[in-house]
């Protein structure tokens, strides 16, 4: 009966998605709803990214302002809409190895698959914006060792996944981050994030290097280009993201709306940019609640 459990626990549905889609898109989603979507597309894994609540759920910049609370919620809120795994983004973990250890308890009970925690210092910026700053590399290891005590001691899920992103290819090249995420690795790290590549054999030194799975984020308007997935795959990554396609996109639709309701005074011309009342119906399973709203009533109802 253990081990049925932990088959079915996220982590271990994380790593499951990961031997049978390689590589593994992993979608963004910043909400319950956009998760269904994900998942009603015929995604495997979502991603929440700490940047995406902190514009979305906060209206804030990416500069570490955001609470794990804040993520919480919204953790909480996808993995009760979703059955897919979830990978969630961290941060630094919001503190010293004892808040760390907080941080991991409290994203497993949260329902989440996996997590990824990085090099930069507390007050972090956007991972491909200039002048941050790092950690040395003792001090990461020491959030990571942190990060897998408390996911050992928590015996919840023993598969949840602990990621480790580093942000030193800007400012320390290559092989200066590729020896930081060996360390990640020995430290306890399952799965490597090396943020803001350039160049696709970057990705391929990462992987032969560190011997474990490694992540490739392909998000809009930064320093890696728009790699195809078959691109990726050559080059021997493991899992792609995608945090922010779907969030970028409505959130541009959103402020088109809002300035043609303004300056036209109907939102005739922009309905082709909604998604329609059916649409939105089918995604939630309007229709089944509905039914079981109106046999209630049926019940209710005195018989004559």
């Amino acid at each position: 009966m253990a081990e049925d459990s932990a088959l079915r626990s996220p982590g271990a549905r994380f790593r499951l998605a990961l031997t049978e889609e390689m590589p593994l898109q992993v979608a963004g989603a910043i909400n319950a709803y956009t998760a269904r979507l994900a998942q009603a597309t015929g995604f495997r894994a979502l991603y929440l990214s700490g940047g995406g609540v902190a514009a979305n759920s906060l209206g804030l910049p990416d500069l570490g302002i955001t609470t794990m609370e804040d993520v919480l919620t919204d953790v909480r809120r996808i993995t009760a809409a979703s059955s897919l795994p979830l990978l969630v983004d961290i941060d630094t973990g919001w503190g010293s190895a004892f808040s760390i250890a907080r941080t991991i308890r409290s994203m497993i009970n949260a329902g989440a698959a996996a997590i990824h925690i990085e090099d930069q210092v507390g007050a972090k910026r956007c991972g491909h914006r200039p002048g941050k700053e790092l950690v040395p590399t003792e001090e990461m290891c020491d959030r990571i060792k942190a990060a897998a005590d408390a996911r050992d001691d928590a015996r919840t899920d023993p598969q949840f996944v602990l990621m480790a992103r580093t942000d030193a290819l800007a400012s320390e090249g290559l092989p200066a981050a590729i020896a930081r995420t060996q360390a990640y690795v020995a430290a306890g790290a399952d799965m490597i994030f090396a943020e803001a590549v350039t160049e696709l054999p970057m990705y391929t030194a990462f992987r032969k290097a560190v011997g474990v799975p490694i992540l490739a984020n392909i998000t809009e308007f930064g320093k890696t280009p728009l790699f195809t997935r078959d691109e990726l795959a050559a080059a021997g990554v493991d899992i792609i993201l995608y945090c922010c396609a779907a969030y970028r996109a409505m959130n541009a639709a959103a402020l088109k709306v809002y300035q043609v309701i303004r300056t036209e005074g109907t939102q005739q011309s922009v309905l082709h940019l909604m998604q329609s009342r059916a649409d939105l119906y089918k995604f939630l399973d309007y229709h089944a609640y509905e039914q079981k709203l109106d046999e209630l009533f049926a019940k209710s109802k005195p018989t004559k």
